[in-house]
């Protein structure tokens, strides 16, 4: 054992002074020992977004937490080293944010994917022990067997439980159970210095809060326990179509007022008829909506969910009709449909499947997500509809509440300081899900969405509508500063102490890297 950690040790300096020499010398994948070290790969330069492409110098592929930290002990404790490493999760990032110019990149679906889930009794809750780099699909697949399932939820599933973590995990059940990091009991971590800190609100409390929304600066998930709940069979899917923003988002907030009835609120904007067909793919059910789009006209639609419990003799059909009667909808233009909890949950897949047989899942994704206070969201609206083509927008705007209440404060997620100050519980989250084909938007084309993003996110931040990035991207330390306010002393304060050296994540764009003095 002594010898086989003495050999890989004597491999990794090997191989880091090769990263660290002027010249490449890895020229084809080799193993290092226990540590399987790649050749760059080109997924690891590559993400969802296809807007930013940077190769690192090699890619591990881990078998377990330990060889992370042992990687990250080395690199936190060499003299020489100039290495930076990000964790890669299913590679949904929009703007480089898992990639590591000439770094490491760890793909962590290498690691064991083994879910093990557990029913609480009276006094303990269900949860499920799940490794960092597993997807949500497979948790949900797996909980489902013993009638359980996560409580909270990214609209797609095929993210890793380590990944969303790391942002904060949202949908339409987050205004009820808050977002995902609002969901978990404990976390195995491996931090920027290479410990292994098993951490939860009592232990390693600053550590664990830290990880949770914490862009993968302060360490890398390796395990998360999960809370669980009993899971619906059925589901009570309704589309209601509007055509007056404030109309829309009175009923909206109508809606996430009653979270002992309601279990999902979302809604979208109706830009143009491709929108209005992509946003029905997964809905199975005809809509009989017909907009006039000719005179410039904007709609909206409300999308709520009722879940059906067998054993608890609930009847969503009727709690969707009283629900009906408080909703100013455009009338006749409610729908609804029944469908298993499954599929509801994997609806976003029907749209993957779509999109990828028309050749535009593998395309730039421009992507912009926002939280806006309510009382800018009217405004910010305004100047979204100002910089972007309703007629020929390709792609989605999500629009929907969020309550704050449901968010510890303790995370590293921001949210808007407006909405704090004035003590409004309701935020919003808006997602610009654009994408760019290349046969019809040239790399000109693709430049001047991003700098309409790019103008839509400056101007939101003002404090007249003062709206925070979600998934944020941002071109210099400084407007990392200002994007987390009065939090960003405790957000370096965090950096100091569990990855001092700046070694993790530097896709980000937050801590330039660092060196240390101390020689091994």
């Amino acid at each position: 054992m002594e010898f086989d950690m003495f050999c890989t040790r004597i491999n990794v300096v090997l191989l880091l002074l090769a990263l660290s020499s002027p010249c490449k010398f890895i020229q084809s994948p080799m193993d290092f020992g226990p540590l399987n070290f790649l050749q760059t790969t080109n997924t690891s330069s590559l993400d969802f977004g296809r807007i930013v492409f940077n190769s690192p110098s090699a890619v591990l592929r881990a078998q377990s937490p330990e060889e992370i930290s042992m990687l990250l002990r080395f690199l936190s404790s060499s003299s020489f080293s100039k290495i930076t490493v990000a964790a890669r999760g299913a590679g949904h990032s929009i703007h480089g944010q898992a990639q590591a110019l000439d770094g490491i990149v760890i793909e962590m679906d290498s690691l064991p994917s083994a879910i093990s889930i557990h029913r609480g009794a009276e006094s303990s809750p269900s949860y499920a022990d799940v490794s960092g780099g597993a997807l949500w699909i497979q948790l949900l697949e797996e909980s489902l067997k013993f009638g359980l399932a996560p409580r909270s939820w990214t609209d797609y599933l095929y993210l890793t439980i380590g990944g969303t973590l790391s942002n904060a995990g949202i949908s339409g059940q987050t205004f009820k159970y808050g977002p995902q990091i609002s969901n978990v009991l404990q976390l195995d971590v491996v931090t920027g210095k290479g410990e292994q800190v098993t951490c939860s609100p009592t232990e390693s409390s600053e550590l664990f809060y830290a990880v949770l929304g914490g862009l993968g600066q302060f360490g890398i998930i390796t395990r998360a326990r999960v809370l669980l709940q009993d899971a619906p069979e059925k589901v009570k899917w309704v589309r209601a179509f509007y055509d007056d923003l404030e109309t829309f988002t009175q009923d909206q907030e109508l809606l996430v007022a009653m979270p002992d009835v309601v279990d999902y609120v979302e809604g979208f904007m109706v830009l143009n008829e491709e929108s209005l067909h992509s946003s029905s793919i997964a809905f199975p059910s005809h809509v009989e909506f017909k907009p006039d789009f000719q005179h410039g006209n904007v709609y909206y639609c409300i999308e709520l969910a009722i879940h059906e419990y067998q054993d608890k003799n609930t009847d969503a059909e009727q709690v969707v009709n009283e629900i009906s009667k408080e909703l100013s909808y455009i009338p006749f233009h409610f729908y609804t449909v029944e469908v298993s909890y499954f599929d509801f949950l994997n609806r976003v897949r029907m749209e993957e499947i779509n999109l990828r047989s028309r050749g535009l899942w593998e395309v730039p994704h421009p992507w912009l997500n926002m939280f806006v206070p309510k009382s800018g969201i009217k405004e910010f609206i305004e100047l979204l509809l100002g910089n972007i083509s309703p007629s020929d927008f390709e792609g989605l705007v999500l629009v929907y509440p969020l309550l704050t209440d449901k968010w510890d404060a303790n995370t590293s997620v921001v949210l808007p300081e407006a909405s704090e100050a004035a003590g409004q519980e309701v935020v919003y989250i808006v997602g610009v899900l654009q994408s760019a084909d290349p046969a019809t938007c040239s790399a000109e084309c693709l430049r001047s969405l991003l700098y309409r993003h790019h103008h839509v996110a400056q101007a939101a931040a003002d404090p007249q509508i003062g709206a925070k990035q979600y998934l944020p991207h941002h071109p210099s330390q400084g407007h990392w500063r200002d994007h987390f306010g009065r939090r960003w002393d405790r957000f370096m304060d965090r950096k100091a102490r569990f990855d001092p050296l700046s070694i993790l994540s530097p896709g980000q764009g937050i801590f330039p890297r660092t060196y240390t003095s101390i020689s091994t």
